[in-house]
């Protein structure tokens, strides 16, 4: 036994570290072979790992950005102002930075293999708690997806729909709308999600890589737009000029972005809580964090990929500490530059507003279609390595048995299939019940 061993084993599956074979080097000896990329990657037949950069980096970035980066920190800084946007992201990052040590205590503590945190969690607490949680992993990553896919397919619709009244105010407004069209074309995102998991973890890698590129030159994009783009009045969205009272008459329709201003920062520093005009809803700090919290999320994106890394106890810890804090000095420095540079009517009343801005518009629906999509991809990989995982580990019998296979690469492409599979009829059951709804309104 090393200290890479799992603290514990019992009913559980050996992990591929435990079962290859010893040799009388010493303890110390064994470890640094272990930890060599050659010894763990490189071996004929096995398949093809990834580094730190591409298995945790990348994923855990893409998964914290989302599309919250582009359409939420204006509203954020809009109704809380700068001074609370400061103190709800240092508390967010508090909670996340908590959980996140505790990964990287547990990722060192032992061996580690395919199924992120459900693996880690059964090896150090036992397959009782890490059943019981990995099942909820596995079926929150599967709703995530399905709400990813569903979230794609009406920010597509949102600008290249026919809408349903008939009229057309943009020759980009050329694909039907409608509930079956909107089904066929999640269906349409979770297939091209399906092919991508199905080739394996290194197509995965390079995919998002393509991705991340994307999202990083919206952002400098973005950054560059505050300083090259002159001040300009911003038409402010239809339903956003309708007064909030409800008694049918309009407010502005115009806002302000003024550039640099002293003036702009001042009227941004303190909270200034109004109406959502998507919702109607009186916003408060609770609300708000709520909002704001989601794009903090996903730190357990580049952990999931843990059986397809090189060194995981390595990898872990430092790929999702880079993230986490790249994350949050780009968050920041956002809000600063939206606070200084849009009036408080432009945050509260366009979340589209960098579009507007931006040095060319379309980059910033770029990259909420690269973000949203690759975050799609990052929960139905994660779902289906969580799945294979509990299926090795036999927790539930025979049940999970077929979820074990595996494909000459390595790939566990019948829990692709399983996760894909809930994916659709949760996309579907999302689309069903956001249909009702609209009826009902």
């Amino acid at each position: 036994m090393t200290e890479r061993t799992p603290l514990l084993h019992y009913r559980l599956s050996a992990s591929l570290n435990e079962s290859e074979p010893q040799s009388p080097q010493s303890d110390h000896a064994v470890d640094e072979h272990r930890k060599s990329p050659r010894h763990r990657s490189n071996q004929p037949g096995q398949p093809k790992k990834l580094s730190t950069f591409f298995g945790v980096v990348i994923p855990t970035l893409l998964s914290m950005f989302s599309v919250v980066v582009f359409l939420r920190i204006g509203f954020v800084v809009g109704q809380c102002g700068l001074y609370q946007a400061f103190a709800m992201f240092l508390v967010a990052y508090i909670i996340i930075s908590l959980t996140v040590l505790s990964v990287c205590a547990i990722s060192t503590n032992g061996a580690l293999d395919a199924g992120g945190a459900y693996y880690m969690i059964s090896r150090a607490l036992g397959p009782e708690f890490g059943g019981s949680i990995g099942l909820m992993f596995f079926l929150a990553n599967v709703c995530g997806s399905a709400l990813y896919v569903l979230g794609l397919v009406e920010a597509v619709l949102a600008t290249f729909g026919v809408p349903e009244d008939g009229i057309i105010t943009s020759h980009y407004q050329v694909l039907p709308s409608g509930y079956w069209w909107a089904l066929l074309y999640g269906t349409v995102i979770a297939l091209l999600c399906l092919v991508v998991c199905l080739v394996g973890a290194h197509i995965y890698a390079k995919a998002t890589f393509l991705i991340f590129i994307v999202v990083m030159v919206v952002l400098l994009t973005i950054f560059i737009s505050f300083f090259a783009v002159m001040p300009r009045v911003v038409q402010l969205p239809a339903e956003a000029t309708l007064n909030p009272i409800g008694n049918g008459t309009l407010g502005p329709i115009t806002a302000n972005f003024t550039g640099f201003k002293i003036d702009t920062l001042m009227g941004n520093l303190w909270a200034d809580y109004a109406r959502d005009y998507t919702t109607g809803k009186m916003m408060t700090f609770a609300t708000v964090f709520a909002v704001m919290f989601n794009g903090c999320t996903g730190i357990m994106a580049g952990s999931n990929m843990s059986g397809d890394l090189k060194n995981p106890s390595y990898s872990i810890p430092r790929g999702t500490i880079t993230a986490v804090i790249f994350t949050y000095i780009i968050y920041n420095l956002l809000c600063v530059l939206e606070a200084c540079s849009c009036d408080r009517l432009l945050l509260q009343k366009d979340y589209s507003f960098l579009r507007d801005i931006n040095i060319w518009g379309p980059f910033v629906t770029i990259g909420v279609y690269s973000s949203t999509l690759s975050a799609a991809m990052s929960n139905l990989i994660g779902a289906s390595r969580i799945l294979y995982a509990l299926a090795r580990d036999d927790l539930f019998g025979k049940a999970l048995s077929p979820a074990k296979k595996t494909s000459h690469s390595g790939n566990p492409w019948v829990s692709v299939l399983i996760s894909w599979f809930l994916v659709q009829v949760r996309h579907e059951n999302l689309d069903l019940y956001r249909k009702e709804a609209e009826e009902e309104s």
